[in-house]
């Protein structure tokens, strides 16, 4: 259970903030006491039992704050940085800015960072991080640059990790987010890229971490209304390299997805976080409460006069701008449980102690001298406990996934399987993988609502997996007529039998495209050149193609001169893509899969003639699509190549050919082959006569031998 309490205005003036708001609340060496900066040339510091100012201070006039304010609280003075690379220090007793501690920096810092039992840090914007004493110490050193060009920090905390100093931040670059994790116990300094799952096509527009067990929890709230989660691994398996994790949904629609401002998120505990935001598109800004672990909605406040987005949290307190003034709401978080989730929560004495007076009666064992005894006896009895729980072995992550796999909920498993995939690989690491993915299965026909398929996709994406492995997955996928699934495992499984390629494909043809419309699909194979599919036509072609095929001739007699001379003739007419562009990258799926001639035509004969020809159209629209280039490819990242095409039209006609023959619509498309093919086998013919010539060349090349400094040679060809 969670609630807000009434807030209050910490200040009666309205702060000269402009329309970004402060630049942010640090909490003081005093627990009551936090400095606030104003974006513009002021710290205050204030009281917020008293609610009141205890001290003020100011650059001057032409100077700008940059950073936060903070407190080293190993020597309770302030530290503040203006103008990107002028540090200042002070305490209390002084008055004026200008004539405090003093250092030029050589780099633009972004961020100072202190707390409690840790050195302040100093982040640079370029992702140096330097220690305040050896920054002072020689403020003019060299700040390397961490971060790649055009890579801007976004957010970054500082924390303590089993007693050690931890920083981290984000950054973006061109809509992609990294992570950098510096441990100051080791001086590693780790970074990872934040994957996107395909149906996400959101950007994040507010951070906030905590420290799960050996993981930090990144969560992060993104512009679709939704907050997510990404598990760092606080100890990498491998520090040096660039790792990816993924993140996954923890919240849904928690605030509208249209709003572009004023949203932000905060970690309140391990089970509640803190939303600012608009729930809902017309609505007005809100401060809610949500309990991660059960996703419901705790607390509510409405902000009527709106808010700039910003979000602080310290000990009970939370602060924001409301309207002009910085406003303080309390709030309080109990421990999470199912009742006091859901508000059912009844405050009445604890049933345990409430059975245990029915055993014990302890005024009579006071009369006989025996309370002093049992009560050492249960001190005794409560330390023994917690001995045996301290020296209990942790549980290995495998382990808690496959027994979460047998009972628990697709969230927990999810949760689960991201802990385990975010540790160091194993040996066993691919039969575990094996393990939870038949376990899955299993638990999905014995239960037909379970059906986790966000699980089952991020462990295709291990590519560990194998049609061997795990047999029953595309039977499965066949079953349930997903074709996200089944195109990602044609893109990763090296041994799909025939049959069950040829089951794809039928799916692939016969899905309408209203079903394919609300299907997210990997267009990676058809990036180029989706827009031309999707408005089912391609451009007309202006000239002849360059392998010397004009599908407009009727013959090939004058392919030699064709070859010779410079194209002339146009395309009369345009050639019509037959697929839309999800259609297309599922059938690029089943170009680039492993078959056998001998298995795979069988099967091929039982795909309808309808579905046959259609397929057929495709490959040709390919074909066509590769001969506008002179390397005969096609654009993409992972495009069909035209041996694949080739085959797969061969395979096609050898198997269907008496059945494609007797359909109307197929008439055009055959006739266009058959030129296709004509054209091609004349082409063939002169570039043998060519090659003869060519060889005859090469003998009087070697015949003469003696030849001087300089001379002239006439060749005649027959």
């Amino acid at each position: 259970m969670a609630a807000l309490e009434e807030g209050f205005t910490l200040t009666a003036v309205p702060l000269g903030s402009g329309p970004d708001g402060p630049l942010g609340v640090e909490q003081s060496d005093k627990t009551d006491q936090f400095l606030v900066t104003d974006s513009g040339r002021t710290v205050i510091l204030y009281k917020v039992s008293d609610q009141k100012p205890l001290g003020s201070w100011s650059v001057k006039q032409g100077q700008i704050i940059t950073c936060p304010a903070v407190c080293n609280f190993q020597t309770g003075e302030y530290i503040v940085v203006h103008d990107n690379k002028v540090l200042r220090i002070w305490n209390n007793e002084d008055v004026n800015l200008d004539k405090v501690f003093k250092a030029t920096l050589s780099a633009e810092v972004y961020r100072i960072h202190s707390i409690q039992g840790a050195e302040p840090l100093v982040l640079f914007k370029e992702g140096a991080i330097r220690g305040l004493e050896a920054l002072l110490a020689e403020p003019q050193q060299k700040i390397e640059t961490v971060t790649s060009d055009e890579e801007v920090i976004k957010w970054t905390k500082f924390f303590m990790v089993f007693r050690h100093p931890v920083l981290i931040f984000i950054t973006e670059k061109h809509g992609n987010y990294f992570a950098y994790v510096q441990k100051f116990n080791s001086r590693i300094l780790s970074k990872y890229t934040l994957l996107l799952r395909q149906e996400e096509k959101s950007a994040a527009q507010s951070f906030s971490a905590s420290v799960y067990r050996k993981f930090i929890s990144l969560m992060s709230l993104s512009s679709d209304g939704c907050v997510y989660e990404t598990l760092i691994p606080i100890h990498p398996s491998d520090p040096e390299k660039n790792q990816r994790v993924v993140r996954s949904l923890l919240l849904k629609s928690v605030v509208s997805g249209s709003a572009r401002s004023g949203v932000a998120l905060t970690i309140l505990d391990q089970d509640h976080v803190a939303v600012l935001g608009p729930p809902l598109s017309a609505s007005k800004e809100c401060l809610s409460i949500w309990n991660t672990k059960f996703q419901t909605l705790q607390a509510s406040k409405e902000l009527p006069q709106g808010t700039s987005g910003q979000l602080w949290y310290h000990g009970e307190n939370l602060f924001m701008l409301h309207g002009k003034f910085l406003t303080v709401i309390p709030y309080k978080c109990e421990v999470s449980s199912l009742a006091g989730a859901l508000g059912k929560l009844k405050h009445s004495q604890d049933p345990d102690i409430h059975a245990m007076t029915h055993f014990v009666n302890w005024e009579t064992s006071q009369g006989y001298g025996l309370g002093s005894q049992n009560s050492e006896q249960s001190k005794r009895i409560l330390r023994r406990r917690k001995i045996e729980a301290s020296v209990q072995p942790e549980v290995p992550p495998s382990t808690q996934l496959l027994a979460a796999v047998q009972k628990d909920s697709e969230k927990h498993i999810e949760v689960e399987l991201r802990k385990f995939l975010a540790v160091k690989r194993t040996p066993d690491f691919h039969t575990i993988i094996g393990d939870v993915v038949i376990g899955l299965l299993g638990r999905c026909k014995a239960e037909p609502s379970f059906y986790p398929r966000n699980c089952l996709m991020q462990l295709i994406q291990t590519r560990v997996l194998s049609y061997s492995l795990c047999p029953g997955l595309m039977e499965f996928a066949l079953e349930k007529t997903d074709v996200q699934i089944l195109q990602l495992c044609l893109q990763q499984f090296p041994d799909i039998p025939e049959s069950v390629t040829c089951a794809c494909l039928k799916i692939f043809l016969s899905i309408g495209d209203d079903s394919l419309q609300e299907t997210d699909i990997n267009m990676e194979s058809v990036s180029d050149y989706t827009a031309i599919i999707q408005d089912g036509e391609i451009e007309e072609q202006t000239e002849i193609l360059q392998n010397g095929f004009n599908p407009e001739e009727d013959n090939c007699e004058n392919c030699a001169q064709e070859l010779t001379e410079k194209p002339q003739a146009a395309a009369e007419e345009s050639t019509s893509c037959p697929v839309t562009g999800k259609r297309a990258a599922l059938l690029n799926a089943i170009l680039h899969s492993a078959y056998s001639e001998t298995f795979l035509l069988p099967h091929l004969k039982d795909i309808p003639a309808q579905h046959i020809t259609l397929f057929l159209q495709y490959l040709y629209f390919l074909y066509l699509k590769c001969s506008e280039n002179a390397t005969m490819t096609l654009p993409g990242i992972h495009p069909p190549t035209l041996n694949q095409i080739m085959d797969w039209i061969c395979l096609l006609l050898d198997a269907n050919f008496t059945v494609v023959v007797m359909l109307p619509e197929a008439k055009r498309l055959l006739l266009s082959l058959y030129k296709f093919v004509k054209s091609q086998i004349s082409i063939c013919s002169e570039l043998n006569k060519i090659e003869v010539s060519f060889r005859e060349l090469q003998k009087l090349n070697q015949e003469k031998t003696n030849r001087e400094l300089y001379s002239i040679e006439v060749l005649e060809l027959f």
